[in-house]
């Protein structure tokens, strides 16, 4: 989903404004398959059944309804063309975190637009494409894009306040949506040992809290008798800033602030500190972690991982992380057009800023297909107290 009111996937369930994922489904197997695609958090358009993640946003069902239901094709004409631009640049100007840079942005798509460059363009995703290329040649801001939609974009204020609450998510999200969350794993993917001390947890997402609360819980209960613990964060789409807040709890001794995201729109910055009480057994913050992380690692797996190593918590082995640290939220420009927007930032407590256009460093740098095999031997030496684990941001 993307977030819409928090963090991020690139591409995170039903976030107003998340960090960023995207799920496309695919038939076959006790599960439906998932390939998350990642932006911000889980952001859920739930007219429309969109999601969209830090950087990508596909409707769920697409693949399959449309093999027996495909949409009418639209073209797009010169009023739509001059709705979208015109709307794209007053959003901007609105909402993007850096002012500055969004009138920047304007005087480059108006420079395009008397250019003619965008005339003649009839396809709506070539003219998404072309509008987001645009952008991203003035700005490197990975959560930003323009995407078409072959079904008519609802208002900005269609949603509503993001659910709080379980219950609330589900009186508002759409069956498919509510269908996933009861197949799905919701972003744990495998919860493991690796011999008799070391443990073995993958997530793919960080949805919001209330519905990964008991995943959580049950998997931090089956790791709790490990003497080390690796995280494995390599294909991370992103979420939900309360559910990265939540993991991290299980690995301090106490209350801790984790993160701040500063609003454009009110100039507050919302602060985020660990859980009292997260359920299950707390993993506790003695206990070696090791993070493994790389591109594929997106917005709020960014914001675990950045976190955890700023609180030096964990080691991090692997490559750089994707480097999208801003959240984002949709913004209606036209029937078949939205731009996704950062409108809220990042700031750490611990380090006073983020890992927008950076990534996260790894401590220790390793190939995708070495990296767990590495951190498997880092932790077994450390046990054995045969070799010490490298610091965090050393």
């Amino acid at each position: 989903m993307k977030q819409l009111n928090g963090l991020w996937t690139r591409p995170p369930i039903a976030h107003a404004r998340s960090i960023g994922t995207t799920h496309r489904y695919q038939p076959g197997g006790e599960k439906m398959k998932k390939n998350w695609i990642v932006i911000p958090s889980l952001l859920v358009l739930s007219v429309v059944g969109v999601v969209v993640a830090a950087g990508a946003t596909q409707p769920m069902w697409r693949p399959l309804w449309e093999r027996v239901n495909p949409p009418p094709k639209v073209v797009v004409d010169r009023a739509m063309r001059t709705q979208a631009l015109d709307t794209l640049v007053a959003k901007l100007n609105e909402n993007y975190i850096f002012p500055d840079k969004a009138k920047q942005i304007e005087a480059v798509l108006r420079q395009r637009q008397q250019e003619g460059k965008y005339d003649g363009i009839a396809e709506g995703e070539q003219l998404a494409r072309q509008l987001t290329k645009d952008i991203h040649g003035v700005v490197k801001d990975l959560h930003m894009e323009v995407v078409f939609s072959p079904g008519v974009v609802p208002p900005d204020d269609a949603l509503g306040p993001p659910p709080r609450t379980r219950a609330e998510w589900e009186e508002r999200a759409p069956l498919p949506m509510r269908l996933f969350a009861s197949l799905s794993d919701l972003g744990v993917e495998k919860v493991d040992h690796l011999g008799p001390r070391v443990g073995y947890l993958k997530l793919s997402a960080f949805h919001p809290h209330f519905l990964v609360d008991e995943n959580f819980a049950s998997a931090m209960d089956e790791l709790a008798d490990t003497d080390g613990l690796i995280i494995d964060l390599r294909e991370n789409g992103g979420g939900a800033p309360d559910s990265v807040a939540l993991l991290v709890s299980y690995f301090v001794d106490e209350r801790t602030r984790l993160n701040d995201i500063w609003d454009r729109k009110t100039g507050v910055a919302k602060q985020f500190w660990t859980v009292d009480k997260p359920g299950g057994k707390r993993y506790g913050g003695k206990k070696p972690v090791v993070i493994l992380a790389g591109p594929g690692t997106m917005s709020a797996g960014e914001d675990f991982t950045y976190t955890m190593q700023a609180l030096k918590r964990a080691t991090v082995i692997g490559e750089r992380t994707w480097g999208g640290a801003h959240p984002a939220r949709p913004y209606r420009l036209g029937d078949h057009f939205f731009a996704v927007i950062p409108d809220a930032r990042s700031i750490s407590p611990i380090t006073q800023g983020n890992w927008e256009g950076v990534g996260v460093i790894p401590d220790i740098p390793a190939a995708p297909d070495k990296a767990l095999a590495m951190a498997e031997d880092l932790l077994r030496r450390r046990l054995q107290g045969s070799a010490p684990l490298a610091a965090a941001g050393h």
